[in-house]
């Protein structure tokens, strides 16, 4: 019954996100000869078959690509790249990975509706010897495993290894120093003194936080400031469904109503339901707004856009941010070469990939810090290590629930726009997650 429900939920939590728009991966690989048994080690004469979808100048193809001269070195195996896309292996995973054109390796999404569903069906393999034997998981953060890690059920969070992910990713504050300098400001430590710095911009008129109402941003400042005064246990409840979500508990109430108050004082624009991610962090590239809360994503495209000295840090008094691992290497059950999976994904976790990661504007996940030379990558690094250190990393507030998502934009847009006060958004947010998680509690 339970796998009925995991299948159930997933799908249509699997229709839900097959919109999502995903530049097309094209790489070029050698290809080799045909497959032999699973288990064998000596790779002479066969092909490790590999699915990605990252774009082809991403911290992660480069790094994967340099991998794969090392793997066939080592393995006298080939590896044939072919090309996908997110949306591709998004829609078809659960199709194909039933028959015999499945894949041997693939990078496939974290979370209980996508690794999580194929977990639960039985088309990826438990990896846990595998884990076990490699030492993966001395080199993986708790929080990073809880992503690779599922009930049978298909809830992360479990016991048995499903994936492995060798990237990682957050969400923290961008400052744009030029600005503090030109204002006299430094940058905060504590959330008092963020809140005195966005005071003292609004006092000169700049409005500080560039912010985003119509997609991702809004809602990930409304979680980061639950967290901040929230503790591992509410992020396992709300996130892990380990028990239900006080919907009226200080840590929402103060989400909203805070959220509420920055409108209100100037913080982020009164138009901010209207504007998209992509305006928001184009207002910080441009120097219109001098502090932007987002993800790591961001980063590479600041380091080549923005013509100003910036820096990014966590989430100003708060140990909790949100972030994850990166999406997963997941091996197939009807992998042909599930031994050569296993070593092209312990080469990805070398710390010479893993610089390649850290070095190109990616988060590694088990990188030696001596081994990043660029010194804004370092502090990328440094930031999210320093996260992991106080087991910080704590998801996103869209996961727990199939189409919470555009429920989170539309209750916010509602909340920043006066049409609804924090209370009632606070209980339209309760319903709808209660509604989402029902299956899985």
């Amino acid at each position: 019954m339970a796998r009925t429900n995991a299948q159930r939920r997933a799908t249509r939590a699997l229709a839900a996100i097959g919109s999502v728009a995903v530049a097309a991966l094209a790489l070029s690989a050698c290809s080799g000869g045909g497959g032999g048994d699973a288990g064998s080690t000596d790779g002479a004469g066969k092909t490790l078959t590999l699915w990605h979808y990252e774009g082809a100048d991403s911290a992660m193809a480069k790094a994967w690509n340099a991998a794969i001269p090392i793997f066939e070195e080592k393995t006298g195996a080939k590896v044939k790249v072919e090309e996908k896309s997110f949306e591709q292996i998004q829609k078809t995973a659960s199709q194909v990975l039933d028959t015999d054109a499945a894949p041997d390796l693939l990078e496939f999404n974290k979370g209980n509706a996508t690794a999580g569903f194929l977990a639960s069906t039985g088309l990826i393999a438990d990896i846990s010897d595998a884990v076990k034997e490699h030492g993966w998981d001395a080199k993986l953060a708790p929080s990073l495993q809880t992503t690779a890690k599922y009930t049978s059920d298909g809830v992360m969070g479990g016991y048995t290894w499903y994936g492995v992910p060798n990237y990682g990713e957050f969400v923290g504050v961008y400052y744009n120093l030029d600005a503090f300098k030109a204002a006299g400001l430094e940058v905060p430590k504590t959330y008092d003194e963020f809140v005195k710095v966005l005071d003292a911009f609004v006092a000169k008129g700049i409005t500080p936080l560039a912010e985003a109402g119509a997609e991702y941003p809004l809602g990930q400042l409304w979680y980061q400031l639950a967290l901040t005064k929230a503790d591992r246990s509410w992020v396992d409840d709300y996130q892990l469904y380990k028990n239900p979500v006080d919907w009226n508990g200080t840590e929402v109430k103060y989400a909203s109503q805070t959220l509420k108050d920055y409108v209100d004082k100037g913080y982020i624009a009164k138009d901010v339901s209207s504007v998209k991610a992509e305006d928001a962090g184009v207002s910080f590239i441009n120097g219109t707004s001098p502090i932007f809360v987002s993800g790591s994503w961001w980063y590479g495209r600041f380091a080549t856009d923005a013509k100003f000295d910036w820096t990014l840090s966590a989430f100003p008094g708060s140990k909790l941010s949100l972030g994850s691992s990166g999406n997963l290497w997941v091996v197939p059950e009807r992998s042909k070469q599930k031994d050569l999976a296993y070593q092209f994904i312990d080469i990805t976790m070398s710390p010479e990939i893993q610089a390649i990661i850290g070095n190109s504007g990616g988060v590694p996940v088990a990188a030696n810090t001596a081994d990043i030379t660029d010194a804004k990558s370092k502090e990328l690094i440094d930031t999210f290590n320093g996260i992991l250190e106080d087991d910080g990393l704590s998801f996103y507030p869209d996961w727990p629930a199939p189409g919470f998502y555009d429920v989170l934009v539309q209750e916010l847009q509602g909340l920043v726009t006066g049409s609804q006060d924090a209370a009632t958004t606070d209980t339209n947010l309760g319903k709808k997650y209660d509604e989402g998680t029902a299956d899985f509690r």
